[in-house]
């Protein structure tokens, strides 16, 4: 049976942080689907498309490495009903913290609900990047301050011309 796994986020923008857990995830399955978060209620920073793209070059990279498929899709629906559309059979989520693993507790007890069979698997921040948050790396970089530790080259120089820093 080949494996398939649901990262969602808004990868607004995507980091370091977000790499580590589609590098790690793609340990676990044999295909691992990105889906980028699209609410009509939030105002992003990158529209989707852009985000889609951000991603696409450092996910092509790890994904080759680890020699697993990727794909990278809006979705403006529910997590497990986007994840159940393509096929998925777990839901990958990164964890930062205590603060992060009680709202990602009881959002994996709502979904238990909403789709039973389909497992939510989590994993924690690594040392080197539980720090980052693209909240601040957007307060970070709309004060002209250097991002490069946290973002991969091409979100860096995207927040650059964002911002014209």
């Amino acid at each position: 049976m080949t494996v398939t796994g649901f990262f969602p986020g808004s990868f607004d923008p995507v980091h370091r942080g977000h790499l580590d857990i589609v590098a790690r995830a793609l340990g676990l399955v044999d295909t691992l689907v990105i889906g980028v978060g699209v609410h009509d209620g939030k105002k992003p920073l990158f529209p989707a498309e852009e985000r889609i793209k951000l991603l696409e070059d450092g996910v092509a990279v790890l994904a080759e490495k680890a020699g697993k498929k990727f794909a990278i899709v809006p979705f403006d629906n529910l997590a497990v009903d986007a994840a159940r559309e393509n096929g998925a059979q777990i839901i990958i989520r990164g964890l930062r913290d205590s603060a992060d693993y009680n709202y990602e507790a009881r959002m994996d007890g709502m979904n238990a609900e909403m789709a039973p069979g389909l497992e939510t698997v989590f994993f924690n921040a690594s040392p080197q990047t539980r720090h980052i948050a693209a909240s601040l790396i957007r307060q970070i970089a709309e004060m002209g301050g250097d991002v490069t530790h946290f973002v991969p080259e091409n979100v860096a120089e995207a927040l650059q011309k964002k911002f014209g820093t």
